[in-house]
């Protein structure tokens, strides 16, 4: 019986030590699962504050960086502050957050441009008919009233209508006013009539083909296009500076329209965004061109896009920046012979030679007039005019032969001459009743205009 209570006792010690072993076993887990579950309670709150901390910068520093980038390419978008601690989703639905607030600022923008463009183009066709209906009306004036004034108005509405065209313009509309085949210098003329300083304004004629022309649909877009150009060039150069604007006709390639100015020059920066704006984007929105908005390379690039033209800026030897504007071949033409050109407008300068050269060959010629009695020496310096070709052969008048002694009127007396007699004319109306023209301070003001240009710098 002993060895059975032995063995019974053995058993009761093994269970026991078994229990035990358990119990520490057990305790040893649940302390273990302690630790990993408070760690694990630790992880997820420093996951969770990390990621308050993202949405906080999303909402405070991303979306608006994002948005001021829309406007401002050299502005930072910041990313996530501790990648580590956010998990590849929430980086991920963060990151999309980011791309669907620009898509929204975006899609609102474009909205309210489009009805901000809606409503500018309503207001100026009414205001660009009633700027033709004045100058109509100044036209009229003119013919019947000899005061300079009426001309100052005159140019000051042309001003304000080319600043309604080019607003127009930049919102898709029509320039509002149709020509025919309208001679390239001509257009140049009409450009430079447009620009306040337009006596600064000096044009080179360097075509080969006197009467080339421009076709109809696109002769004003050009006018309003070199107005822009030569609006920036005398806003951005000094007063006692020329701008010059050479006319050149390439083999090919149609013709160009060189401008150049000594002005203040541009950086790298802006020279970026005005070639980026003169090649005419697709959209380009309001909000984008400065407060106050500087539209003119804008409105050149628009024009470029729908007329085929081609407009390059760089800088100019002279100082200040060169604009090339070309105009394709295939918007030329040549005016037929019964067209007359104006007496404005410059010609080439191969004719200009061809003139001089007829001149010299005249000069050296002997002279077919008859000898004087008693020949006066001219004054030094001054031009003397010579018949090219004599006179046909019948008997002359006596009053054609110049009397002894008799000394060339110089071009001043000229001058003096007409003066007297635009000022007799003025005495003669005042005696009538009508009230004379103010007299004129020897200035003129019609370019002391603050035309601004938009967009050099």
């Amino acid at each position: 019986m002993g060895w059975i209570v032995a063995v019974i006792a053995v058993v009761a010690a093994v269970a026991a030590t078994t229990r035990s072993y358990g119990s520490a076993r057990s305790e040893q887990l649940a302390v273990a699962h302690a630790e990993l579950t408070e760690r694990q309670m630790k992880a997820a709150e420093a996951r969770t504050a990390a990621l308050v901390d993202e949405i906080r910068q999303l909402a405070h520093r991303r979306i608006p960086a994002a948005a001021v980038a829309l406007s401002h390419s050299s502005a930072q978008v910041p990313g996530l502050r501790e990648a580590a601690e956010v998990d590849g989703e929430a980086a991920r639905l963060l990151t999309e957050a980011v791309q669907a607030a620009r898509t929204a600022v975006i899609e609102e923008r474009q909205r309210v441009d489009a009805a901000a463009r809606a409503a500018m183009r309503g207001t100026s066709a009414k205001i660009q008919s009633l700027l033709n209906q004045s100058q109509q009306l100044l036209h009229e004036l003119q013919h019947e009233y000899d005061d300079p004034r009426i001309l100052q108005l005159d140019f000051r509405n042309e001003l304000a209508l080319r600043r309604t065209q080019s607003t127009a313009v930049l919102c898709d509309a029509w320039p509002g006013l149709a020509r025919q085949n309208s001679p390239l210098v001509e257009i140049v003329l009409g450009a430079q009539s447009r620009v306040a300083g337009y006596e600064r304004i000096k044009v080179a004629n360097h075509l080969r083909e006197e009467r080339i022309a421009l076709a109809a649909r696109a002769a004003e877009p050009l006018a309003i296009a070199l107005a822009e150009l030569l609006a920036n060039a005398t806003a951005y150069s000094h007063p006692d500076t020329d701008v010059t604007v050479t006319l050149q006709q390439s083999g090919g390639r149609g013709a160009f329209l060189v401008v150049d100015d000594a002005g203040i020059g541009m950086d790298e920066d802006a020279l970026d965004r005005a070639r980026a704006l003169l090649a005419g984007p697709s959209e380009v929105l309001l909000t984008e061109l400065g407060d106050p908005p500087q539209t003119g390379f804008a409105v050149v690039g628009r024009l470029v896009t729908q007329y085929g033209f081609h407009c390059h800026i760089e800088a100019s030897p002279f100082g200040g920046m060169r604009t090339i504007l070309r105009v394709p071949a295939h918007l030329l033409t040549v005016l037929k012979e019964d067209r007359t050109l104006s007496a404005l407008a410059p010609a080439p300068v191969s004719a200009q030679a061809a003139q001089a050269a007829q001149a010299e060959e005249a000069a050296a010629a002997p002279a077919q007039e008859p000898p004087r009695a008693d020949p006066v020496a001219e004054p030094a310096g001054l031009p003397s005019r010579r018949r090219r070709a004599p006179r046909p052969a019948a008997a002359p008048a006596p009053a054609a032969v110049p009397a002894a002694g008799q000394v060339p009127r110089t071009p001043e007396q000229a001058e003096s001459s007409w003066a007297a007699l635009q000022q007799g004319t003025l005495n003669g109306r005042s005696v009538a009743g009508r009230a004379p023209a103010p007299a004129s301070d020897g200035h003129d003001h019609l370019g002391d205009q603050d035309d601004q240009g938009d967009d050099e710098t």
